[in-house]
């Protein structure tokens, strides 16, 4: 996980250092001076995640022996998302997306002592579970001082989140492993703001950690009722034009 983190934040920090060489180069003038003084500005943002789910065993994995290892697979998705961001001060914004989509999909792998082959299941069986989330995230932005067409701003937040996708209400099968719809959590992360002639260009990484418990347990499924909690968790790299 740490080494995940590393590089995520080493690439996002050498493609905000590339382009901001690259505009130096070209004009040392100050790019949109006034974009910043702006009560409202808009944006689009397109973004990349690593999304898995961190989960508590249920005192009953103990006790039985049909799945012996259970973990939890991480996968890439897509956001697509628009901002709309206010100023509150010179070095304080408040953020939001109206319209935010993020499609995910995550994974369980179960190791099975006795596999059915009637279910089609093998020895190591995945279950792979799809997102197709609204997001509705509520952001307080802290920037630098701007030096010349470059600014770094961290920022921090809660989001509510509804899973179309989610299975909570499936009928009882042995395929299924059953999620809550609803969720929410909190976020942090860091970006940098690059100021070209006509627009703002923003690199931004951003990590999310689901505080509700997903997991609709039931007993008489074995994929659920080895497992007492499911808290999503997402790494997301976006590009957001200004």
């Amino acid at each position: 996980m740490q080494h995940l983190l590393r590089n995520k934040i080493t690439g996002i920090l050498f493609l905000a250092m590339a382009i901001s060489t690259f505009a130096s180069a070209q004009e040392r003038e100050l790019n949109l001076p006034d974009h910043d003084d702006k009560r409202f500005h808009f944006g689009i943002n397109l973004g990349a995640n690593r999304a898995y789910y961190n989960f508590l065993h249920h005192p009953y994995f103990l006790q039985q022996d049909s799945v012996l290892v259970v973990e939890s697979i991480q996968s890439t998705g897509i956001n697509l998302a628009w901002l709309v961001n206010m100023r509150l001060g010179e070095h304080l914004d408040l953020r939001t997306y109206p319209l935010n989509l993020v499609f995910t999909e995550k994974a369980f792998q179960y190791n099975l002592k006795y596999p059915d082959p009637f279910l089609k299941e093998d020895s190591v069986t995945i279950k792979k579970v799809q997102g197709i989330t609204l997001s509705l995230p509520f952001q307080l932005k802290f920037s630098s001082d701007r030096i010349y067409n470059f600014k770094v701003y961290m920022l921090g937040g809660a989001k509510v989140e509804y899973d179309f996708a989610a299975s909570s209400g499936e009928k009882n099968s042995e395929k299924l492993l059953k999620l809550s719809k609803l969720d929410y959590g909190l976020e942090a992360g860091i970006g940098f703001h690059i100021y070209f002639p006509v627009f703002v260009l923003s690199p931004e990484v951003k990590f999310g950690w689901g505080v509700r418990n997903l997991h609709i347990r039931d007993q008489d499924l074995k994929y659920s009722n080895v497992i007492e909690k499911i808290n999503s968790r997402t790494i997301t790299l976006s590009l957001i034009v200004e």
